[in-house]
């Protein structure tokens, strides 16, 4: 059975890998095995961090920089990365973003770049390498979802609607794909430990209210998606189709 989970030579695409939960992800590839090809709006193209890791792990990587939000950067990344890299087997597309604004304040340059880096480019790549994943009828896509794919927030309502719009993306590209060899999931992490949630660990009472719903009594650390992203990315995973994974320490539940 574990033999499964076992993605030797395999390349995974990981965007918004420098910290956090891409980085977490892109590490548990690649000790799974695969070789990471990694980008992230400020990642140095040699010598980060997580090219330290990963190749201290025995695995390739090559990095990239890329902002999301800029329509011509984006396909000049993929132009670039489908030239280097003709075969990518596992696509996570991580890259994120959050502006907090109420509604009332929450400008069109706020509302633009969140769907952008959040919804726009995501289906973008996914389309761009997915075609190709089609065309060889094999591949693993994984998004990064969100609690907030199920409810709505407070003062972040580009975040909101484009993570709710992934969740829905994700149904209807597996809905074409499944058939063709294709996974398509998502992985929604509830209240994790990272620099998008600042404000809020920050914030006493804000704080105290969330551990006191997650039923694991604990944030999340981004080493919890190590293995779920593992698994979609995996063998194992090859009839899960279409859904989105909570990994919310109870949130949803409650």
């Amino acid at each position: 059975m574990l033999e499964k989970f076992n993605l030797a030579g395999k390349v995974a695409l990981v965007t918004g890998c420098k910290r956090g939960i891409g980085k977490a992800i892109a590490l548990g590839l690649a000790e799974a095995g695969a070789d990471i090809i990694g980008v992230s709006a400020s990642l140095e193209s040699k010598g980060s961090g997580v090219e330290k890791e990963v190749t201290a792990l025995g695995r390739r990587f090559k990095g990239y920089q890329c902002d999301f939000s800029d329509r011509q950067a984006l396909y000049s990344f993929i132009k670039e990365v489908k030239a280097d890299s003709p075969k990518i087997d596992i696509l996570v597309n991580n890259a994120g973003t959050i502006l907090r604004a109420p509604a009332v304040e929450h400008g069109d340059e706020l509302w633009d770049k969140v769907i952008d880096v959040n919804l726009n480019s995501q289906f973008i790549l996914s389309r761009e390498i997915g075609k190709e994943m089609v065309a060889r009828g094999a591949g693993k896509i994984i998004f990064t979802a969100s609690l907030l794919t199920f409810q709505g927030g407070v003062t972040v309502p580009g975040y909101a609607a484009s993570k709710g719009a992934i969740g829905q993306l994700v149904m209807a590209l597996s809905n074409e794909w499944a058939g063709q060899g294709v996974n398509v999931n998502a992985i929604a992490p509830g209240y994790i430990d990272t620099d998008n949630t600042e404000a809020l660990r920050n914030d006493p009472e804000r704080s105290a209210s969330i551990l006191a719903r997650i039923p694991q009594g604990r944030w999340g650390k981004p080493e919890d998606f190590k293995g779920p992203a593992v698994f979609l990315a995996s063998d194992a995973a090859s009839y899960v189709n279409g859904t989105t994974l909570l990994v919310d320490g109870g949130w949803m539940g409650r």
